[in-house]
């Protein structure tokens, strides 16, 4: 089976200046999520799709495909499918592709073994499509309706114990499986038969402010640098 990784990497950000090359416990971020591809003995090729050519020159050191991204399509508002419809096209110019993970350079704290372990379930289900996620043990939502607060998740008048509370997942962003002839067909991510794969909640911190830059080093420097990179 050929699983391709894409990962799309923009050079623009509105909250960090050129946020995926910033320098992450002494790598360029978008660095880790290339090597944790590289490093699964599951997936047979990784691809760097960016309208950055600053971006594209450090995946070319670390010897993965590149694609340049049209600038029409890489602008804030453009979706991540259409950035990976892009790419699976054009990867598929030259290889056939079964399944593509794609994975968030922006969300650099997991581990090989979280992407392995969701390939081997992708398939053991016969899925279509998969979203990693962290287990919500207690967390009672609310929305701002109009200035007036509204339950989202649970009946505050009925509050029930936390081991009555049926389990809940956030999508934390972290990286998608999917079959390209999905995202082809429905333009989405996830469609088909739907499966999860859980993480650590540790593991869902997104890289979007120097504060979570700051705090996402201290977890990677502690429980992940461990693990061999190179």
């Amino acid at each position: 089976m050929k699983i391709v990784a894409i990962i799309l990497a923009r050079g623009g950000s509105k909250g960090i200046p050129k946020k995926n090359m910033i320098n992450f416990c002494g790598k360029p971020l978008v660095t880790w999520s290339i090597k944790q591809a590289k490093n699964s003995r599951y997936i047979s090729s990784v691809w760097v799709s960016s309208d950055s050519d600053e971006i594209l020159e450090i995946a070319k050191k670390e010897k993965v495909g590149i694609i340049k991204r049209p600038k029409k399509i890489s602008s804030d508002k453009s979706s991540s499918e259409i950035g990976w419809i892009h790419a699976i096209n054009e990867i598929e110019k030259n290889e056939k592709i079964d399944l593509v993970i794609g994975l968030q350079p922006t969300s650099p704290i997991r581990e090989v073994k979280d992407l392995e372990k969701a390939i081997k379930k992708f398939k053991k289900n016969n899925a279509d499509s998969m979203f990693s996620c962290s287990k919500l043990d207690d967390f009672f939502l609310w929305k701002n309706n109009n200035k007036k607060y509204l339950s989202l998740n649970y009946d505050y008048r009925n509050r029930k114990r936390r081991q009555d509370v049926k389990n809940q997942y956030l999508e934390n962003g972290s990286f998608y499986i999917f079959k390209p002839e999905i995202i082809k067909k429905i333009k989405n991510r996830l469609g088909g038969k739907i499966e999860i794969i859980e993480q650590e909640f540790w593991k869902s911190f997104e890289i979007d402010s120097i504060e979570n830059l700051k705090f996402s080093e201290i977890i990677m420097k502690n429980y992940l640098l461990k693990n061999d990179y190179d």
